[in-house]
């Protein structure tokens, strides 16, 4: 490897062969995508190979990417573990919401690094059970929740998706009985009890739910939803991802509000994790996008494939 090739670019590859989108990786790196881009570049220039093959749609990890991943991984954290382990608290994200917290405890507590990473869907918990990260703003219910602690943040109205040709895109609201027979995108079933709650099995009082596929994140939902495979419930502070291309949000009776939480392992007595509990506590609740959701009317002759 070239001597020019810094841990920056290492830690800029991993977030993007991670996310395997430069958008969602700038975003956790809180860099502007062109400069992400750029480190990119300038890493497979010193390499001498190209990591990543590009397209409009989609992003994906070369020959070259994946032999450097694991290697990248393990040097990252090595040397996170040996230099500033007291004072770099990692947080696990499984949702958008909550960022907006975000600035408000970093401005508390600036002797903290904190590094923020974003988690698939099917890992209800954004890297708690497996101690990839330290804190985490999740849904509830969690997996084995006897092992966490957590403070409460937000209930968020559930939201139903559609595509604009759905029989139910003009409706300005819809009750959970219109929605038993229809097809449902679902979390991975390793998410557990959190998968049966965004499907609201509990208020089908028995009806049995139709899943025609899995979903792990934003952009396969969105895609799975454009193409007529199925509906699902969002959280009103994250609909604005999705409503556009003709995708709409519209209001649902009879489903509770999902619950946002910041959790911690409850054997976790680090004074840094109870430091960044407090100072959230105090930060003002005012989440990105929260309760702003687009329902727009679809021409008449919208007409998406089911």
């Amino acid at each position: 490897m070239s001597t020019d090739v810094h841990l920056r670019h290492l830690r800029y590859f991993i977030a993007v062969a991670e996310e395997l989108n430069f958008t969602r990786a700038a975003e956790l790196l809180y860099v502007s995508q062109p400069a992400l881009s750029k480190q990119i570049r300038q890493l497979e220039a010193e390499l001498g190979t190209s990591l990543f093959n590009r397209s409009r749609r989609s992003v994906a990890l070369t020959e070259s990417g994946r032999a450097l991943l694991p290697h990248a991984q393990n040097l990252l954290a090595t040397w996170d573990a040996f230099m500033i382990p007291s004072s770099r608290l990692r947080i696990g994200m499984s949702t958008v919401l909550g960022r907006g917290l975000l600035p408000s405890i970093r401005a508390a507590i600036p002797d903290v690094e904190l590094v923020v990473r974003q988690f698939g869907w099917d890992d209800p918990t954004a890297g708690l059970r497996e101690s990839k990260s330290d804190v985490a703003f999740v849904w509830l219910p969690l997996p084995n929740p006897d092992a966490y602690e957590w403070i409460h943040v937000a209930d968020e109205p559930r939201l139903l998706l559609v595509p604009g040709g759905h029989r139910l895109a003009r409706r300005d609201h819809v009750d959970i009985d219109e929605l038993l027979d229809e097809p449902w995108l679902a979390l991975p079933k390793r998410s557990g009890a959190l998968r049966d709650h965004w499907l609201a099995l509990e208020q089908r009082q028995g009806h049995q739910v139709r899943v025609t596929a899995e979903i792990t994140a934003t952009d396969e939902t969105h895609e799975a939803l454009v193409n007529g495979v199925g509906i699902c419930f969002v959280a009103a502070g994250n609909a604005s991802i999705f409503t556009r291309d003709g995708i709409v949000a519209i209001p649902v009776e009879g489903v509770p509000s999902m619950h946002l939480v910041l959790a911690w392992r409850r054997d976790d007595r680090r004074s840094l994790v109870r430091t960044f509990v407090k100072a959230a506590q105090k930060a003002p609740r005012h989440l990105d996008r929260a309760h702003r959701y687009s329902h727009p009317r679809p021409p008449i002759a919208a007409v998406l494939p089911r």
